[in-house]
């Protein structure tokens, strides 16, 4: 196995990624006096196009119980600046497998026939936020076409052309998308997201959280499937 990128590191047995550090941190978060589930995860991270169909049931059968569910983007490799090299390629392409053999979620390959590519994964999360921003009740539906787009059409995030049929399928005005999507306010509110996850001591993608009142409680760290991670929620609802 090529050895991999000294910017991350995924791990296949527990199906979690490690993201780049960041200096700063944000104010503490302020929490409400009720529960609520948490999806900390990037759509750049290919555990968390393993686990987004554990996610899509979850996300219903938390609603269904009257349980938010809430996502927070991770920033795996922000402003990652790494040369597209053939070890890095076969590095990414023996992952991909990884994942696709366990999890079952399709990939393309047409992404390792690019002679650059640049491994940054701060404007996807960016367009999630702008969506959050946009119209909350789409953030989750953006965060999956985003990572259709990539990992199956192998599309380049970083461009901004890349979302015009996703803001297309949302039914979202793609000019408003991009004035919002450029802005200094989505880019803070974005780097927001990376702070508050490493506040809460998450170290890897996909993180899965319940919260009760101001305590944390990590129902996933890696690939997870659907049953294990509901029967957490149940058995943390019923000892609160």
């Amino acid at each position: 196995m090529t050895t991999p990128p000294p910017a991350t590191h995924c791990d296949p047995a527990t199906g979690l990624c490690t993201p780049a550090a960041l200096a700063a941190a944000p104010q503490p978060d302020v929490f409400r006096n009720d529960v609520e589930v948490i999806y900390v995860g990037d759509p750049m991270c290919s555990w968390c196009w393993g686990i987004s169909p554990a996610l899509f049931r979850l996300k219903e059968a938390a609603e269904a119980n009257g349980i938010p569910y809430r996502t927070v983007l991770g920033g795996l490799r922000p402003d990652n600046t790494e040369a597209w090299t053939d070890d890095f390629k076969k590095f990414l392409a023996h992952h991909w497998e990884e994942v696709n053999r366990r999890s079952g979620q399709p990939f393309g390959s047409q992404l390792f026939k690019r002679d650059h590519f640049q491994y940054n994964t701060e404007p996807a999360c960016r367009a999630v936020v702008t969506v959050r921003h946009l119209a909350p009740e789409l953030e989750a539906r953006a965060f999956e076409l985003i990572q259709h787009h990539f990992y199956v059409r192998n599309e380049d995030p970083g461009t901004e052309a890349f979302y015009r049929p996703i803001c297309d399928e949302l039914g979202l005005d793609f000019t408003t998308f991009v004035e919002q999507f450029t802005s200094e306010a989505m880019r803070s509110a974005t780097l927001a997201d990376f702070q508050r996850s490493r506040a809460w001591g998450v170290t890897g993608f996909p993180t899965v959280i319940f919260r009760q009142q101001d305590q944390l409680f990590a129902i996933a760290r890696g690939y997870a499937t659907f049953e294990q991670m509901w029967n957490a929620v149940e058995q943390l609802s019923q000892e609160a």
